[in-house]
């Protein structure tokens, strides 16, 4: 007598998910729906933007990469943008939260600002965004995403794999003007004598229920009212300063993680770069809320918690 099935047992994988086995006969087959272990928790994770490069002797102002992104929903910034592997958590364990403040912006000729601070969760860190360049002859710093360059065809900075994409080079030649910072999604563009360098576009993600765009590079500024201001990157990059006049650089949003702008300048005048854009974490879940901290909402059937300051995620199960 033969039968038909038998009620099967439960696999689990790699990535702690388990599959209903049935039994026909002699083979085993793996049956969807997969079940979804009760810790297993979804994040994002955006550094702090890099600061903005002030003008200063008739040199336009670079900008500043992108604080670095790494993601379990939707894409991860930088080469390859693989998504990660969602994060198994201990129940009744407490998970300290770092969001990254944006870096400082180059004040002129007087300092050269910084790169921004590095966002934690658990066991994932991102990379804060790289500062631009500062004075002729300086390449933009290394980050998430990599800050831009200035005159004389200085390179930006690299970017940081699976977070951002390098900075774009500053002009050469008779162009004066600064790069672009780079962005979780694109690389900061070259500058020419047409253009400033525009900032690299970020990364959309739907961690929230809803697609909004993170870390953005800052575009660069002009020299002696040269060309055009380039875009800045989608996801909060600064705009650099509006050309034909001494002008700061725009600040990086502020969450988004965006890089700071780079100042314009007219004659041997002097400007400011902006200030990067702090970054963000967002933990998400199914079902019921299982954790304190951050703001808690709830999006379908996922329970979302974010934090736009640094805090405590402490997880019941």
């Amino acid at each position: 007598m033969r039968c038909s099935h038998v009620r099967g047992k439960k696999s689990a994988n790699m990535l702690g998910l388990t599959q209903t086995t049935k039994l026909r006969g002699a083979q085993s087959k793996l049956q969807p729906p997969y079940v979804i272990p009760p810790d297993l928790v979804d994040f994002l994770v955006v550094a702090g933007g890099g600061g903005g490069g002030g003008d200063g002797s008739t040199v336009g102002g670079a900008g500043g990469g992108a604080g670095g992104l790494r993601s379990s929903r939707t894409a991860s910034g930088g080469t390859p943008g693989t998504v990660e592997t969602a994060l198994l958590l201990t129940p009744s364990t407490s998970y300290a939260v770092t969001v990254g403040a944006g870096g400082t912006r180059s004040t002129s000729r007087t300092n050269n600002g910084s790169n921004g601070a590095n966002s934690v969760f658990s066991t994932i860190t991102s990379t804060g965004g790289g500062r631009a360049a500062f004075n002729a002859g300086n390449p933009g710093v290394a980050g998430g995403s990599g800050g831009g360059g200035i005159f004389n065809a200085q390179v930006g900075g690299a970017g940081t794999a699976n977070q951002g994409f390098a900075g774009g080079a500053g002009g050469s030649g008779g162009t004066l003007n600064g790069g672009g910072g780079g962005g979780a999604g694109v690389a900061g563009g070259a500058a020419s004598n047409t253009f400033s360098g525009t900032g690299g576009n970020g990364v959309a993600t739907v961690i929230t229920g809803t697609s909004v765009t993170y870390a953005g590079g800052g575009s660069g500024g002009t020299a002696d009212g040269a060309g055009t201001i380039g875009a800045a990157g989608t996801g909060g990059g600064g705009l650099g300063g509006t050309t034909g006049g001494d002008n700061n650089g725009n600040a990086g949003t502020a969450n988004l993680g965006g890089g700071g702008g780079g100042g314009s300048v007219t004659g041997l005048g002097a400007s400011d770069g902006g200030n990067g854009g702090s970054g963000i974490v967002i933990v998400s879940y199914f079902g019921r809320t299982k954790a304190t901290g951050g703001t808690i909402t709830t999006a379908g059937s996922r329970t979302i918690h974010t934090f736009t300051a640094s805090g405590t995620f402490a997880y019941t199960g």
